[in-house]
Parts: structure tokens; sequence; C-alpha cells
């Protein structure tokens, strides 16, 4: 398995304008959320990119998407019918092999050398199946993702045999569907917002009903029957963007494991010394 191409989702009614926002990245160049996504697809190999856009933004986002790939097509979704319909638009794009998929409106921070999109695909290159990254989540964010219940892969520390994935499931739901054994009471492992998927998910994605009803965390848990499938505990952590303060938490972030760390930290210090009540 070798991944040479990406799709990053960016059509959704509440998502389209999240990855045209402007940050300073960690190297300290502003760009756009979209342009830290694509960089984060290249440096995992994928030079060939398709953004999945809502019909009319394909030159917004072309000019948003930067320069790094070897490849950007812009692919209009017709009709606003959900997110899987909107990944099996690039179907044609992808055609027959693996590729890794980002949302448009998470951001990603590694805690080690490797980004995370690098991390996740040099598992899924070496384990050869379809593989998903997680993050341990606060029973609290189960609202705004979807979450897998499984069992860790003996001798793994990070690494997990997905069996059930529900979509942003209830407190009640996860407690009853999704167990992973040994992890911390009240978290669940829900999705980073980045997979490597095989071509499988578009068969299941297109078998699924209507074109509206669609949705990938179906296809993803039927996937599970169907072929090995993994999910993997990324070191990082992702930011989501459309939550409240999501693109103030994200800069945050970005700024402090950047170059500029030490003077974001002083700025920060002087701001909190002077809000009403501080001493």
């Amino acid at each position: 398995m070798k991944i040479k191409r990406a799709v990053i989702t960016a059509a959704g009614r509440d998502q389209q304008e999240l990855p045209l926002q402007r940050l300073v990245d960690r190297d300290g160049v502003a760009k756009s959320a979209l342009e830290i996504i694509v960089e984060e697809a290249v440096a995992a190999g994928a030079h060939e990119i398709a953004v999945v856009v809502r019909p009319g933004d394909e030159a917004l986002f072309g000019a948003a998407a930067g320069k790094s790939p070897t490849r950007l097509e812009l692919i209009p979704q017709p009709e606003p019918l959900g997110y899987g319909h909107a990944v099996c638009c690039a179907h044609r794009f992808v055609g027959d092999e693996p590729f890794l998929h980002f949302v448009g409106d998470h951001l990603y921070v590694s805690d080690s050398s490797l980004r995370c999109a690098q991390q996740l695909v040099a598992v899924a290159e070496a384990e050869e199946c379809a593989v998903s990254a997680v993050q341990p989540t606060r029973e609290n964010m189960l609202p705004y993702f979807g979450a897998i219940g499984g069992r860790r892969v003996a001798h793994s520390r990070n690494l997990y045999d997905i069996d059930t994935v529900l979509e942003k499931p209830t407190p009640t739901q996860a407690e009853q569907e999704l167990i992973v054994p040994g992890l911390r009471a009240g978290h669940y492992l829900c999705f980073f917002g980045m997979h490597v998927l095989t071509p499988t998910v578009f068969e299941l994605l297109e078998n699924g009903g209507d074109a509206g009803r669609r949705q990938l965390s179906s296809a993803l848990g039927k996937l599970a029957g169907r072929e090995r499938y993994l999910a993997f505990e990324t070191q990082g952590n992702r930011y989501n963007l459309g939550v409240p303060y999501g693109l103030l938490t994200a800069q945050f972030a970005l700024a402090l494991a950047g170059k500029d760390r030490a003077d974001v930290l002083s700025q920060l210090v002087e701001l909190l010394a002077r809000q009403p009540g501080s001493s």
C-alpha cells in the first residue's frame, strides 16, 4: 500500500468558510487553514490533492490551497447532500487506490518529530489496511465527533482493532457500545479528522441508500466487517475550528508549538496581568 492522493472535504454548510480562515502557522508564516492542511498531506506523501467544495467556490479555494501539491483538483459537490456524498464526489479522482482523507475544519499539532498525517500514513502502509486516526476525548465532547469501539492490538500501545463506529453518540450509547479496555474512565476514542481509507469505502457509501443519507461513519462501521480496519492513537492533538473559540484555540496551539513560543507566552502573561482583578 502506497498513499499518493488526499481528499479534503470542505463543502458543508457550516464548514466552507473555515478552511479559508488565516492563521499563523508554527513556522511563523500567515496561511489559510486549508494551506496548512494541504501541507500536512504533502508531508505525508500525498502530492495529488482534491478539495470538495460548493459550486462556485473553486477559485477561492484554489487560491487558498497554496502551491505545495503537484496536482490540485477542485471538485464541486453539486448539491448539499452531506459528508458521505462529498467523499463520494472524489471517487473518480481517487480511482482504485487507498487515499488519505481530511475534514476541512480541523487542524493538527504533532507531539513528535513526525507530523500527525505522516504517523498515520506510516501505520497504514506498514499494516496494509485502512486506518483512522483517533484521540482519547472527554465524554462532554461526544456531540462533535464520530467515535469507535474495539480492542487494543496485541503488543501495541496505540493500535486498535475497530468493531463499532458511531457518529456523535450520546453518552449512554458510548457507555454501552464503545467500550475500549484500558481507556480512562469518561473518555472515548473519537475520530481525529484524518483517515487512510481503501476504495471499499466508496462501494459502501454508494450502496448506503439515497445520496443525502450516506454517512461516512455508517460506511466505516460496515468497513470493519468487510476488511481489516484499525484505529491509531496519534501522537498529537486535533483542533476543531468549528466549535466555539476553535480558531482561537488552534492558533494558540500552533503558536505554542512553533518558533515564536517564548514571545507568545510572554504576551499571554502580559495580557492576563492586565485583566481586571489581576494582582
